[in-house]
């Protein structure tokens, strides 16, 4: 059998053998298992910075492992949340402890009642103090009959200040993925997150290209109050985005009402498929738009423009000083721009370029020749068949 020297020094080592947050919990509950405490179930609860996503819950126990959970911004409104040993914790930043055999154990949370229906004997609760002050939370639980010892439960208090600083490292590079992830997008995001953050940084790469436009914002934005068309706007962005994510696209840029995204090509061999999962991302969208709610009285419904397109794109950091964009610039992007215009003039919903159609024939009919702006020869443009 170990000691809990050794844990805590697994721990201030960093846990290295632990590749995942929910390995390192797993891991030192081993540990403290090996060290001779009885340990039936551990919980880390920690918050996050995520536009969805209030905090996550890592859970250990015995019989099943770990599993892990995600706690919605939603969660602070009700019941669960506000009357459970946690909140207690967060107010006082003090340790909490239920020990069920003493006679006066006040029975105060529901979740130690079911706790205890399981067979626990004990439970204990400790903030996770960060170094910006903030309390995230540790749990404990055992199922040996008079609970923890009162060895026990210093080796289980001495192991939290270790684990509080493993824990923030790991949930400061989560914050710092979702962050860049609700910012600039996944793909990119691994690339910053690489080190690719130089101004003038750039690579050419093969890509279909999605600019998309919401028709009248203008004139809507004239009539509504500010609120309400931040509203149309997440409403329309809200059919829009998750299907680019959901084809394998990348969004790279929210312009106003506009939306420019890509769909990386790999391989030449890939260009038909990756044309095919940009078209089906736009017949969801489309669909989705349809299937909003009849408008407002006096409001219109949401109608927008999408231009489809593939060829190469400059993709990396364009900007000046420390303030930089990771974006995508170049001929094709200019004429995908230059194409939901001529969607415009002519009421489609979406066209396509005859670098995209060619790749998806049967889905697009030609629409003519038309003179776009920044470009010597007209342009055949093809729009979506109904």
């Amino acid at each position: 059998m170990s000691d809990i020297r050794q844990v805590l020094e697994w721990l201030a080592g960093g846990a290295l053998s632990g590749p995942n947050s929910e390995d390192v919990l797993a891991q030192m509950c081993q540990r403290l298992l090996a060290a001779g405490v009885p340990l039936w179930r551990g919980a880390v609860f920690v918050t996050t910075l995520h536009p969805d996503v209030m905090g996550r819950r890592f859970l250990w126990q015995a019989e099943s492992g770990v599993t892990v959970s995600n706690a919605f911004h939603s969660l602070v409104e009700q019941d669960e949340y506000r009357k459970s040993p946690f909140t207690t914790v967060y107010e006082t930043r003090k340790p909490l402890r239920r020990r069920f055999a003493d006679p006066d154990c006040p029975a105060d949370f529901e979740v130690l009642q079911d706790l205890r229906a399981q067979g626990a004997t004990d439970y204990v609760a400790f903030p996770l103090v960060f170094t910006d002050g903030s309390i995230h939370v540790a749990t404990w639980s055992t199922r040996q009959p008079g609970g923890f010892s009162s060895k026990q439960l210093a080796d289980l208090e001495s192991v939290i200040a270790p684990l509080a600083r493993v824990a923030e490292i790991r949930a400061l590079r989560r914050t710092s993925e979702n962050l860049i992830d609700t910012y600039v997008g996944h793909q990119t995001g691994e690339r910053i997150m690489s080190g690719q953050i130089r101004r003038g940084y750039v690579e050419a790469i093969r890509a279909a290209i999605w600019l998309s436009d919401m028709r009248g914002f203008t004139s809507v934005s004239e009539r509504l109050p500010p609120q309400a068309l931040i509203d149309r706007l997440n409403l329309y962005f809200g059919c829009q985005v998750p299907a680019v994510l959901g084809h394998g696209g990348e969004v790279l840029k929210f312009m106003g009402d506009g939306l420019l995204a890509i769909f990386p090509i790999a391989a030449e061999a890939e260009v038909g498929e990756v044309c095919r999962r940009a078209l089906s991302c736009a017949r969801e969208f489309k669909q989705s738009i349809a299937e909003l709610p009849p408008p407002a009285e006096n409001e219109t419904p949401i109608r927008f423009g999408l231009a489809l397109h593939v060829g190469e794109v400059m993709y990396g950091n364009i900007g000046g000083g420390n303030r930089l964009d990771f974006t995508c610039i170049g001929p094709a992007v200019n004429l995908a721009a230059r194409m939901e215009k001529v969607a415009a003039k002519l009421g489609e919903p979406v066209v396509a370029s005859a670098a995209f159609a060619d790749h998806v024939p049967d889905a697009f009919a030609r629409l003519g020749e038309h003179v776009v702006a920044g470009f010597a020869a007209p342009q055949t443009v093809y729009g979506l068949v109904h």
